[in-house]
């Protein structure tokens, strides 16, 4: 079934979250009217998108994952993409345009320890420019890219778009190290 536009915003802005929430934290997301989000939840529910985990929290189901169009990660992907980057594939903080700060990551873990240290200023410019997404999205996360761009969209700064971005990078870094740890022990048993 095809989403509305509004349907689809609501169950990105779910998806970003990555946890279930009051129908209330979730309108104050979407910049809509609780009522009318409300309305959309319970549509999303009917349709299997959403569940209610506990009384008046919502959280997204894998159907509602789905429906949003992104590709299913496998271990192997996962693998992939948790890799150690060579430095001219590793993301690079810039203060400015032609100002490198000369930290780098390497890969997603490597990039939450950096992403606490670096200059703030560091961390708008690059959120402002689409930066962090268009990398997430070059080692092969379009997820991630996708729940950063969320993020820039939500137009935060200072510490609280630092915090924001991190716990959105440590989640997806322990969903996928759980997915290639999966995918390990499934070939471990089949040796």
């Amino acid at each position: 079934m095809k989403l509305s536009p509004v349907k689809r915003l609501v169950l990105e802005t779910m998806w970003g979250l990555d946890k279930s929430a009051k129908a209330v934290e979730i309108a104050e997301e979407v910049g809509l009217g609780f009522p009318s989000v409300m309305m959309h939840i319970i549509g999303l529910t009917r349709m299997g998108y959403v569940m209610t985990p506990e009384k008046g929290r919502y959280i997204i189901t894998e159907k509602g994952e789905k429906a949003l169009g992104f590709p299913e990660i496998s271990g192997e992907k996962a693998q992939q993409i948790l890799e150690y980057l060579p430095a001219e594939k590793s993301f690079h903080f810039y203060a400015d345009v032609g100002k490198p700060l000369n930290v780098f990551a390497a890969n997603l873990q490597d990039f939450c320890d950096k992403i606490l240290k670096v200059d703030i200023s560091s961390i708008e410019f690059h959120t402002d420019r689409g930066d962090f997404e268009a990398w997430f999205t070059a080692i092969g996360d379009i997820e991630l890219g996708r729940k950063t761009l969320l993020i820039k969209e939500r137009r935060l700064s200072g510490e609280e778009l630092r915090n924001r971005i991190y716990e959105t990078v440590n989640h997806r870094y322990e969903e996928l190290l759980k997915l290639r740890q999966a995918a390990v022990s499934s070939n471990q048993t089949r040796i």
